[in-house]
């Protein structure tokens, strides 16, 4: 876990968060114009709600046959003469790369983006072998060199500016680099070129498997991808289990839409499709591939019928652009590789930890802007307001907030004691109320009217008023 994630709450990462202007003030900027981007980009593909549809088909139908379709895929990859392994855990699938690098004697490693390799702290893992990884994402390269998660799943380093990115590369150099967008690209430039040409072994994620083929599809900008899985003679591919497609035409729909509805593109600028590893008359490619099919608690949630379709996400990131929570607090203080809506939703069943995941469903209003822009039309708020109910039935929130709610109860059953009950806060309210409102309450009160006004309860009650007016 990185140094971020430890030790903290939600709460208490996301106070110190609110501090942080200039992260807030970028975090807003960019997810504004990743947005603005989006809408722009599907009303000019025109029936966007229609391919939203037969996306969420698509993905519903791909999750309610894995089995059928992982047994296909994995057969096709090794007929086409690479290697598959089945990885239930995170650390079976670190050792599992371990072992693949130890046999070809890799020493020199280059990743490209991939959230699935976060989620098992792969790098980490490789780096306490004494092996040399570097990631060649430009953001998540930065990020490496600030020991930081992502912030944001499709645009990690979102919270950097350009003077802390200039600081980190200085670093490295050992000389200023200037701030300046050209200085800072030339460098990383000429840094990961050098690695491409050194490295051995080659590690990507996966956005999606064609289970017919047995290939494996890459989405970047950069084209790091492509380098990544094709210079260096081994090429580690790791998916989620559910990241897979029936076929070839079933990837055209996705690929229609996950670039809209991640940055706003019509398509990226690189999109990699690759088959196992090199045949005699290919003029490049890796000698070797090797698929690494990552369960890690996906199989808990393929068994939960109620937060199945969160295996339907096609990680776009359209969640966090929209989410009042997300936009003010970033990424790192979820505490989870996984944040906004979809993280907040996935993270207490990928590490079966209820009690200190479960609470990142109250990262939300229920406001519904996740579920509206979802790619898939996965119903986020509705499964954060039933993930509230598994954390509360669980009796992990707080034992002065279940007394609280228990007495609530009690009292508002009863006529009589809440008839009381009001007639007691009228009383009580007085000397707290300004203006009509309780600005500045106790505890618990006050964990409302510490970034709220409270309305102060009614001199009467509508049942009160109604008598009056009517008898």
């Amino acid at each position: 876990m990185n140094k971020i994630h430890q030790g903290k709450t939600f709460r208490e990462r996301a106070r110190e968060a609110l501090k942080d202007d200039f992260m807030r003030q970028a975090v807003r900027k960019a997810v504004d114009t990743l947005e603005t981007r989006k809408e722009e980009a599907t009303d000019a593909l025109g029936n966007w709600d229609q391919w939203r549809e037969q996306g969420k088909r698509i993905r519903e139908h791909a999750v309610e046959n894995l089995d059928y379709y992982l047994s296909q895929l994995a057969a096709n990859v090794r007929n086409n003469g690479g290697t598959v392994y089945f990885a239930p855990e995170a650390k079976d699938a670190r050792q599992i790369i371990l072992e693949i690098i130890k046999k070809h004697g890799g020493k020199h490693i280059v990743k490209s983006k991939s959230m699935v390799t976060e989620e098992i702290h792969l790098n980490k893992a490789l780096i306490k072998e004494g092996l040399d990884v570097v990631e060649t994402d430009l953001a998540e390269y930065i990020l490496q060199l600030a020991d930081e998660p992502p912030s944001h799943i499709v645009v990690p380093s979102i919270h950097k500016s350009r003077d802390q990115i200039a600081e980190l590369f200085s670093n490295v150099a050992r000389e200023k680099i200037p701030n300046d967008t050209p200085s800072l690209t030339a460098f990383s430039r000429k840094v990961l070129r050098e690695k491409f040409l050194q490295a051995d072994i080659g590690i990507t994620g996966c956005n999606f498997a064609i289970a017919d083929t047995g290939a494996i599809s890459l989405v970047t900008n950069e084209g790091n991808a492509r380098l990544t899985n094709s210079l260096p003679k081994v090429h580690i591919a790791v998916m989620g289990m559910e990241r897979l497609v029936p076929s070839f035409a079933d990837l055209e729909v996705l690929l229609t839409l996950l670039p809209r509805s991640a940055t706003g593109q019509k398509l990226t600028s690189y999109i990699s499709i690759t088959n196992g590893p090199k045949k005699p008359e290919d003029l490049d490619g890796p000698d070797y591939f090797y698929l690494v099919i990552l369960d890690n608690g996906r199989s808990r949630i393929l068994a939960d019928t109620e937060f199945r379709q969160s295996l339907h996400c096609i990680r776009c990131g359209a969640c966090f652009n929209v989410c009042p929570v997300y936009r003010q607090v970033g990424g790192h203080s979820y505490g989870s590789v996984y944040g906004g809506p979809i993280g907040s939703v996935i993270s207490a069943f990928l590490t079966n930890d209820m009690e200190r995941y479960g609470g990142l469903a109250y990262a939300s209003t229920l406001c519904a802007a996740c579920s509206t822009v979802c790619a898939v039309k996965i119903p986020l708020h509705d499964l954060l307001l039933k993930l509230r109910h598994r954390y509360v039935t669980h009796k992990y929130t707080p034992a002065a907030e279940r007394t609280v709610f228990k007495l609530w109860r009690t009292t508002f059953q009863n006529p009589k004691t809440y008839r009381l009950a009001i007639k007691m806060a009228q009383k009580a309210q007085s000397p707290l109320v300004n203006n009509g409102y309780i600005i500045k309450g106790p505890p618990p009160l006050s964990a409302w009217t510490n970034s709220r006004y409270f309305p102060k309860a009614a001199e009467k009650t509508f049942r009160e008023q109604w008598q009056q007016q009517h008898h």
